[in-house]
C-alpha cells in the first residue's frame, strides 16, 4: 500500500521591482519649492525695482542682494524647521525606548492592537508583533506606532543646503535675464523669461510626480505671474510717488 506524499508548499514568489512616485515626494517638494521661490521672488524684486525707473546697475544690485538674502533665508528657515522636527523625533524615539524597557508586555499588546486596527485577526496580530519585537522592538514601534523610519529621519543640514541650492538656481534665471535684455525691453523680457522658466519648472515637477503636466504648469505660472504683476505695480506707484 503506497502512501501519497503531500504536495510541497509553494515557494514564495520572488519580489518584483516596484517603484512608487511617493518615494520622490521629499526631494521633489524641496527642489520645486526652492526653485519656484527663487524665480518668483527674484523676478518680482527685479520687476518692482525696474518699474520704479531704476537704472540697470541698481536693478542688478537689488536682484543679487535678493538672491543671497533669499538663499540664506531659505537655508536658515529649513534648518530651524527640520531641526525642530528632528528634536521631536528623537524625543519620541527616546520615550518609546524607555516604555519598551519598562513594560515590554504592554508594548507588545499595543503593537498587536495596531495591526488589529488595520484588519489583521487577533492571533495573527499577536504573532506578527511578537516576531517583529524579537528582531527589533524599537524599530517596529518607531515604524508602526510613530510612523517614522529610522533611516529616513529629518536631516537639518542636508535640508538647509538643498533648499538654498535650489533657491539659488531658480533666482539666477531672472537675474541672468537682466544682463542679456536691452534696457528698453528689460521688464517684458524678465517677465516673459521668468514665466517660461516657471512653466518648465511646473511641467518638470508634474512629470516627475506623474501628475497632470498641464495643471502643474498652469498653477505655477499663474501664481508667478500674479506675484510679479502685483510687485511691478507697487514698484511703479512708489517710483512715481518718490
Amino acid at each position: 500500500m503506497s502512501t501519497a506524499m503531500p504536495d510541497p508548499a509553494p515557494a514564495p514568489a520572488a519580489p518584483h521591482d516596484e517603484r512608487h512616485v511617493v518615494d520622490r515626494i521629499g526631494w521633489l517638494r524641496a527642489a520645486v519649492l526652492g526653485a519656484n521661490d527663487g524665480i518668483v521672488s527674484t523676478a518680482s524684486l527685479v520687476l518692482g525695482v525696474a518699474a520704479a525707473n531704476a537704472r540697470t546697475p541698481d536693478i542688478v544690485i537689488a536682484g543679487t542682494a535678493g538672491l543671497v538674502a533669499g538663499a540664506m533665508s531659505m537655508a536658515a528657515g529649513e534648518y530651524v524647521s527640520v531641526s525642530a522636527q528632528a528634536d521631536t523625533e528623537r524625543a519620541d524615539i527616546g520615550r518609546e525606548r524607555r516604555e519598551l524597557a519598562a513594560d515590554p508586555a504592554g508594548e507588545l499588546a499595543e503593537l498587536a492592537a495596531i495591526y488589529v486596527a488595520r484588519g489583521v485577526d487577533d492571533a495573527t496580530a499577536v504573532a506578527v508583533a511578537t516576531q517583529l519585537m524579537a528582531r527589533d522592538a524599537l524599530g517596529a514601534h518607531v515604524r508602526d506606532e510613530l510612523d517614522l523610519t529610522i533611516g529616513a529621519r529629518a536631516r537639518p543640514v542636508q535640508a538647509a543646503f538643498a533648499s538654498a541650492g535650489s533657491f539659488t538656481v531658480g533666482a539666477a534665471m531672472p537675474l541672468l535675464a537682466v544682463f542679456v535684455m536691452p534696457a528698453d525691453l528689460l521688464i517684458p523680457g524678465v517677465a516673459g523669461s521668468s514665466l517660461a522658466f516657471l512653466a518648465v519648472l511646473g511641467a518638470l515637477g508634474a512629470r516627475a510626480g506623474n501628475a497632470g503636466v498641464g495643471r502643474g504648469t498652469w498653477r505655477v505660472t499663474f501664481w508667478g505671474a500674479l506675484a510679479m504683476a502685483v510687485t511691478a505695480a507697487i514698484g511703479h506707484v512708489v517710483g512715481v510717488a518718490v
